[in-house]
């Protein structure tokens, strides 16, 4: 531990330092950012306020969008502020900090993923019991638990690695303390813990994943019953906004989790991580609210009350 923090006090992401165009980098990701937050926050007021949203699958839209708000804004402020003044270092101890937030925030998020999916399930599959399989307490329980299990996996991981021994180099191969790129600057011979690493990230990423595919093994078995193919559409339109939404964060969070640090690449990694961290929170607002009817409802009636108070 001692030598952990004696040899190594800082590192230094390099992220795209080597790009030529950082001012409309610059300005690329902060319209992104002033975008991804004002959406993401208009769901959340919108799902608060609006007594036709009290449901639970808007409960989980809800803390999905909160925590997009808190997963971009643990990125993009700090990549904002080393392309404007060049400044590119990091104490360990904010390293580490921002590591646990972004562990957090994708590991509760896996878990949300597969709540959602179970509500979707209820709602199709088990449609009278879905009051009681899907009551507040319920939701409230499985919020709560995604979220601790998203604490408990961001503060091992986390305090795991930093125990680990850094004697340099310092500068980190990408724009975010992600653990994988981090791993890079590890001291020694690691293979073992970046086993327990993948081992636990596998489990944690994959046994969500399972419960997602066996909900929708078992909607799809459903609507396929259904004798009209109106009704087979508007049961899967219900599922479409989940689906897209998994996809992309499974596909990336599984590639960059679940693997060996030798495999790691310099060039294409950061552009991947880029995705996950500033493009697909930015998404989620938009896939959604924009095709979904009782949120574009929720949206007009909220801006029917303000308008004559306005005026």
């Amino acid at each position: 531990m001692s030598t952990n923090t004696s040899v190594v006090t800082e590192f230094i992401l390099v992220g795209f330092s080597r790009l030529a165009d950082l001012q409309g980098l610059l300005f690329s990701f902060l319209t992104v950012y002033l975008l991804t937050v004002a959406g993401n926050l208009l769901i959340v007021l919108l799902v608060s306020a609006d007594a036709a949203l009290q449901t639970p699958m808007y409960f989980f839209l809800r803390n999905i969008s909160t925590l997009e708000i808190g997963y971009t804004s643990v990125t993009v402020p700090l990549l904002l502020h080393h392309l404007l003044t060049g400044q590119r270092h990091i104490p360990c101890s904010g390293c580490a900090l921002q590591m646990f937030f972004l562990l957090l925030f994708g590991a509760t998020e896996c878990c949300l993923l597969a709540a959602m999916a179970y509500d979707r399930y209820a709602a199709i599959c088990q449609p009278l019991r879905y009051p009681l399989l899907l009551s507040q307490g319920t939701c409230l329980c499985l919020a709560g638990s995604a979220w601790a299990c998203g604490a408990l996996v961001g503060l091992g991981h986390t305090s795991f690695v930093f125990s680990l021994p850094f004697c340099g180099p310092k500068a980190i191969p990408h724009f975010l303390c992600e653990i994988q790129a981090v791993l890079q600057l590890v001291c020694g011979n690691t293979s073992l813990n970046e086993l327990q690493i993948i081992l636990a990230a596998a489990l944690l990423i994959l046994c969500p994943f399972g419960l997602i595919l066996g909900s929708y093994g078992r909607i799809l078995a459903t609507i396929f019953r259904i004798p009209s193919a109106a009704g087979r559409l508007k049961a899967f339109s219900t599922c479409s906004s989940h689906l897209v939404v998994v996809s992309l964060f499974y596909g990336t969070t599984i590639f960059i989790y679940i693997r060996p640090k030798a495999s790691y690449d310099p060039a294409s990694d950061p552009l991947v991580s880029l995705f996950y961290a500033v493009v697909t929170p930015i998404l989620n607002p938009i896939i959604y609210s924009l095709r979904n009817a009782d949120v574009k409802a929720a949206l007009k009636r909220t801006i029917q009350k303000i308008g004559p108070a306005g005026i």
